[in-house]
């Protein structure tokens, strides 16, 4: 992949607009037309066509191509969050009756869709474990229609066998979403493993910068016109140009950053994984993780996302080691150049975390970001001592 080429040039007619280097903001929500001709001749194709920004606008068309580029597929849209995007994958593929398959523990958001939402109009979902490749075939009935990855997913990092997953739904006729949030485009692909279609958090490593929340959506260039006839157009979760264009700067500095991050990383966990005050780490590039072989071959690189289960003894612990904290923000969401923080212990009183009870109430999620190592190993070492 040429990573320099994607970024920097591809889907850049500079020509077009008087060589500027960063591409313009095309912050117009309609675009007008030379003739009635023209205009009845765009009115045939609102996906390629400036019609009106709900459709197609310059800037997006940009960030567009890049990102399909980067997923090794043949066409994308982009959505005002990643729950806008997930929506759209699953939405287009079912209806009464149908059912789906999703892994356990998914994006929060995810969850809700498939439990709650679905539910409503009669389509019936099997949460299972997806690090057993036999319970997602078991999972699977003459009914269903979808199949829900996410490899690995954003709290205790279980990893899916992408490849043996996507044949298996591929053999009975199911389609195929899997959530590549965390490992980006840059450290897999999950589309070149048989996958139909590939959704992100943009909000996270491809912006980078926590400015903008936005989805992704990749797959064929036949699915995504089906999804943009479909969802897309008619619930209008549009990104605007404006963070379009954000993310295009984001982009541009994703392969220095995710680098940078893992780096530090390592050395964070390194450290506190040396630690009596933790009882266990969930990463998927540390030797402790128990799918460490798949994460070695399914994952070309780390990032900054992973958990630790304190020893703390109760709640209490857990809110002075967090408050302890001065070079970590306390804040949800990740892949920012801030580190941050994300204690479950905060949603011990919300009706989700009381519904599942999945995962333990002194799980500590962290996201790290661009500071030097030494920097958040000193504060994390003080912040340990609080916790007893």
């Amino acid at each position: 992949m040429d990573l320099s080429y994607i970024l920097n040039e591809l889907g850049e007619e500079r020509g077009t607009y008087l060589n500027s280097v960063v591409p313009p903001i095309f912050e117009s929500s309609i675009f007008c037309f030379d003739s009635f001709a023209g205009l009845r001749e765009g009115l045939k194709d609102e996906l390629e066509t400036p019609f009106y920004t709900r459709g197609h606008n310059p800037t997006v068309t940009i960030l567009r191509r890049k990102l399909a580029a980067l997923e090794s597929a043949e066409d994308c849209l982009v959505f005002a969050s990643g729950s806008a995007a997930v929506a759209a994958a699953i939405l287009p593929e079912v209806g009464a009756g149908d059912h789906v398959v999703c892994v356990q523990k998914p994006y929060s958001w995810t969850g809700v869709l498939l439990d709650r939402f679905l539910r409503r109009f009669g389509v019936d979902t099997t949460f299972v474990d997806g690090r057993d490749t036999d319970a997602v075939a078991r999972a699977m009935e003459a009914r269903t229609k979808v199949l829900v990855l996410e490899s690995p997913n954003s709290i205790t990092f279980e990893l899916q066998d992408i490849e043996r997953c996507a044949a298996l739904a591929r053999e009975r006729g199911i389609t195929t979403v899997c959530d590549n949030s965390y490992a980006t485009p840059l450290n897999q692909r999950p589309l070149e493993q048989g996958v139909d279609v590939v959704v992100h958090s943009a909000s996270k490593y491809l912006n980078g910068h926590s400015d903008v929340v936005a989805g992704v959506l990749c797959s064929s260039r036949e699915r995504v016109r089906r999804v943009f006839e479909g969802p897309f157009m008619t619930l209008g979760g549009i990104v605007g140009p404006f963070e379009a264009w954000l993310m295009l700067r984001g982009l541009r500095t994703l392969p220095v950053r995710l680098e940078r991050i893992a780096q530090t990383t390592g050395k964070v966990v390194e450290f506190l994984a040396g630690q009596p005050g933790v009882e266990r780490i969930h990463y998927p590039q540390h030797h402790s993780h128990p799918q460490r072989d798949l994460a070695r071959d399914s994952l070309s690189g780390g990032n900054g996302l992973f958990s630790v289960e304190l020893a703390a003894k109760d709640i209490q612990g857990i809110e002075r080691f967090c408050d302890a904290l001065k070079r970590f923000l306390i804040a949800c969401s990740w892949g920012g150049y801030e580190s941050l923080v994300y204690p479950m212990a905060a949603l011990a009183d919300s009706e989700n975390y009381k519904k599942s009870r999945t995962l333990p109430w002194n799980l500590v999620r962290f996201s790290i970001g661009l500071e030097e190592p030494e920097v958040l190993i000193e504060d994390l070492q003080q912040a340990l001592e609080r916790l007893s």
